[in-house]
């Protein structure tokens, strides 16, 4: 069903397009909520005299993108993320985590626009990420990704006692040891000692 657009629909096009839409999708979704209007003269006729409203929005568009392109040019996405010692990350780096980096820095992108190299990042290093605006306009984002050691820094460090308590510590361990395989040599000898009695 051909339709015109009525307002801005994302995933769809914007105020004043002409398109073609399944007739269940415009029926039941765009026509009853006023995102569209069937392709007819007398709606082609109402677009006519919007024209210049639709184009002169178009041009505003358009410079905000331009705006918008070298902003983004100019700035230096930063993401610690968990990482080994050989600088593979722990999890990975998606157009989610670049669109949430961006939103903390003012930008609002649908992570949806924006591209990665490899659909993900997995190690640390440098990268570009694209960046699809308005119409043809794409930005260039440069994406630096660094690793850490996961584990926390105020993790107790575990020091070995020293002196007397070292060699208590010790003598305690030794006697655990001693108690433990006297109770497995019990263990075996009962063992041993049904086995015969069942014979």
């Amino acid at each position: 069903m051909k339709v015109i657009l009525n307002h801005d629909v994302p995933g769809l096009g914007e105020l004043g397009d002409v398109k073609d839409v399944a007739a269940g999708y415009a029926r039941n979704y765009l026509l009853p909520r006023g995102l569209v209007m069937a392709y007819t003269p007398a709606a082609i006729a109402v677009f006519e005299k919007r024209r210049a409203e639709i184009e002169a929005r178009k041009a505003e568009k358009r410079k905000s993108s331009s705006d918008i392109k070298t902003r983004l040019e100019a700035e230096e996405i930063v993401l610690d993320m968990p990482a080994g010692h050989n600088g593979k990350l722990y999890g990975a780096v998606t157009n989610a985590s670049i669109a949430d980096a961006l939103h903390a820095k003012g930008f609002e992108i649908d992570r949806k626009k924006i591209e990665v190299p490899g659909r993900v990042l997995k190690s640390v290093g440098n990268y570009k990420a694209t960046i699809h605006l308005y119409e043809k306009d794409v930005a260039v984002v440069r994406v630096v990704v660094k690793g850490h050691d996961e584990r926390p820094k105020d993790a107790p460090v575990v020091q070995a006692p020293r002196g007397k308590r070292r060699h208590e510590e010790i003598t305690e361990q030794a006697e655990q040891a001693q108690t433990s395989s006297e109770a497995t040599e019990a263990g075996e000898t009962a063992a041993v000692d049904t086995a015969a009695a069942e014979e």
